[in-house]
């Protein structure tokens, strides 16, 4: 069987070529032959019609034919399967993924000596020509053949591919452009297969190995101000913690608070002198910042003060009680704070802060003893060294001089306690790209450690870039200080519910209604304005371009949704009861080219999803969700759903692109809850 799968593949390629070209040849010559024939029966040639030429060329075609299909029968058998996509009520199809595994397929079929790759692209929307997906597998081919010697064009090479691919129900035709660029058609019934899905089942997530997941984001340190440094994470962390939810992950959203360290030293002696009843009353503390400077101020200048502060900190990693409470009010302090917050921005987390690692440090550094080293530029400092050293040239220090234990050693135990106790296959740290080395050092050390199982677990640290001010320069207020976060966002709301005023007509809504669609205007915008960019990037924050009502913002997708719905909402539609028929629609019409390209956008979302999930990149769903908008009001202005004569009365309505309208409802209604961004009824 070996030698068999050998011998027939090798021999695919050409065999089949010359095999093609033969065929060609031959029946160009039987059809002449064939015109002559004809020409004879109508008189207007002199030969005779049994022409042993002709007979002789009619038997070696049929000779070549048999052939060829024997030769692709038999590569089937041995070698390339058909390729059928199943229907599965319960997922999304990922066609990109079906068609880098069809074309994965024919090059093989056709190229078995090439391990290239499918080379799989979806063309511009606007591209005239085009199939939905693309390969440009051929070119690469080529170049590699001829760097070999051998003489091909790019386009031979994709004519090859095309013959062999396998037999699917996906394809409905493909072709080969000048360039030898392969264009794949997919058959409408596959559309209509996955749109009305969308109808009866809702905007589902592709099937995936369920994982267990631990997410960390947002982070606010106790004691001070969550500021416009934690947006990003806060929202991006979000947005990833959905995407996983979505997918079916098992997943843990942790808030690793920053609630441990000497700087509760200063708090808590600060606390006790101008609390001092604050064992049986809670400290009214309402402004926690200032609280942090005050103590700050008086460590760096008072020598007893911060005596009583170090004094304060052993207390406190003693466990004495007095101490440990001073802590913890200090903490829920912030705690409340903290989820003001997130309830306004919609944020969902469990906290499990510094201060839950700290008793697995010690055991950490005894466990790892002898991958420690002695630091000699610092007596009593213990250092790792990983695997990363060429890349950071940066060790982690896990004993400091004194004696105790530093970030490092914390984020190690926390590591460790999330792939050993916890048992996650997936990690993933959203923390800025200032921290990138830092993170590099510590996943080395984990796979290092053998703590990843053979580095089947995965570990991502999500780096994200500055928000800038629109003059470029690091985001900052009138003053120069930091933005606090609560500030930014009541500067949004204040800002958007007067956009939303300005676009109203008297008497449409009430001051009521106003106030709250600006409110969700102003977090829906906030939130896109971060999304929709190349998280990896610094970018610009500016209400003015976040607030506008056309191009790529939350406000456009907004009114497109809310367009949806009036369209659904219009009473003419009452008799046609569009939500049953949704719910038992098996197939709908799909035939104007505007009815084509929004049903292979709408197909394309489990494939988006994927490769968002995959590279952890949230704008790659703005991006989609943003055209997809696009192409749905390319689609209402050239296709009537309800049509009316010039008295405004309604003489026709379109079920089938009704239908279609309201998948596309149930698409961007998916992905904006995956952004997390509420959506209004009206604006």
């Amino acid at each position: 069987r070996g030698s068999s799968f050998t011998s027939v593949v090798a021999m695919s390629a050409e065999t089949i070529f010359k095999l093609e070209e033969r065929a060609r040849l031959s029946e160009a010559q039987l059809k002449t032959l064939q015109d002559e024939l004809t020409a004879l029966q109508n008189g207007q040639l002199c030969a005779s019609p049994d022409s042993a030429e002709l007979q002789a060329l009619i038997t070696a075609n049929q000779k070549l034919k048999f052939q060829l299909q024997h030769i692709k029968t038999k590569m089937t058998t041995i070698g390339v399967p058909d390729l059928m996509l199943s229907a599965d009520e319960n997922y999304s199809v990922d066609l990109y993924k079906y068609m880098e595994d069809l074309m994965q397929a024919s090059i093989k079929a056709a190229f078995p000596e090439e391990e290239g790759t499918p080379g799989i692209q979806v063309p511009p929307p606007k591209a005239k020509k085009c199939g939905a997906y693309q390969s440009v597998a051929a070119m690469a081919i080529a170049n590699r053949m001829r760097q070999q010697g051998v003489k091909t064009s790019p386009k031979d090479i994709a004519e090859k591919i095309i013959a062999a691919i396998p037999a699917n129900n996906v394809i409905e035709t493909a072709n080969a452009n000048p360039a030898g660029i392969i264009n794949l058609f997919v058959k409408v019934s596959v559309l209509q297969q996955e749109v009305t899905k969308f109808l009866r089942k809702g905007a589902l997530p592709p099937k995936a190995k369920k994982l267990k997941v631990t997410i960390d984001f947002s982070s606010p340190n106790i004691a001070k101000d969550m500021h416009v440094g934690h947006l990003r994470s806060t929202i991006i962390g979000e947005c990833i913690a959905r995407m996983l939810e979505f997918a079916g992950h098992s997943t843990s959203r942790i808030n690793h608070v920053g609630d441990w360290g000497t700087q509760f030293g200063m708090l808590i002696a600060h606390l006790k002198d101008e609390f001092p009843d604050y064992k049986t009353a809670s400290p009214p503390i309402s402004d926690l910042q200032e609280f942090y400077k005050a103590s700050k101020t008086r460590f760096d200048k008072e020598p007893e003060f911060k005596k009583r502060a170090y004094e304060e900190v052993v207390k406190l990693q003693g466990g004495d009680k007095d101490v440990h409470r001073a802590w913890t009010l200090i903490c829920d302090v912030s705690r409340r704070e903290f989820q003001r917050i997130y309830d306004r921005l919609g944020v969902n987390l469990t906290e499990k802060g510094e201060s839950f690692y700290n008793s697995m440090m010690q055991k950490l550094v005894v466990d790892i003893a002898d991958k420690l080293e002695d630091d000699e530029t610092a007596p009593g400092r213990k250092i790792m060294w990983t695997s990363a050293r060429p890349q950071t040239n940066i060790p982690l220090i896990m004993v400091k001089s004194d004696g105790g234990y530093t970030y490092d050693t914390s984020d190690m135990a926390t590591l460790r306690y999330r792939l050993q106790d916890e048992d996650s296959d997936w990690i993933v740290y959203v923390v800025d790209r200032g921290q990138a080395p830092h993170f590099q050092n510590v996943f080395a050390a984990a796979s290092d450690l053998g703590w990843t199982r053979g580095d089947t677990a995965r570990i991502d640290h999500v780096a994200f870039g500055l928000v800038l001010g629109e003059d470029g320069t690091k985001f900052k207020s009138r003053s120069g200080d930091t933005v606090r976060l609560r500030d930014l966002l009541d500067e949004g709301v204040s800002r958007a519910q007067a956009t939303t005023r300005k676009l109203q007509k008297a008497g449409d809504m009430t001051e009521a209604e106003m106030d709250k669609i600006g409110e969700t205007l102003a977090y829906g915008c906030i939130k896109y304005a971060d999304l929709s960019h190349d998280r990896t990037k610094d970018y610009v924050f500016s209400f003015d371009k976040m607030l506008q009502d056309k191009g790529n913002t939350a406000v456009y997708l907004l009114y497109a949704y809310t367009r949806i719905l009036s369209i659904l909402a219009n009473d003419a539609l009452a008799e046609y009861n569009i939500d049953a028929k949704a719910a038992d629609v098996s197939t709908i019409k799909i035939e104007h080219p505007k009815e084509v390209a929004l049903c292979q956008h709408l197909m394309r979302f489990a494939e988006v999803f994927n490769r968002a999930l995959d590279t952890l990149l949230p704008h790659r769903i703005t991006d989609y969700v943003y055209q997809l908008s696009t192409l749905f009001s390319e689609y209402y202005n050239s296709c009537y759903c309800i049509r009316k004569n010039k008295e405004g009365q309604v003489i026709e309505v379109d079920v089938d692109r009704v239908l279609l309208v309201k998948a596309t409802g149930v698409v961007m209604k998916q992905c904006l809850d995956i952004l997390s961004i509420d959506t209004v009824d009206k604006m």
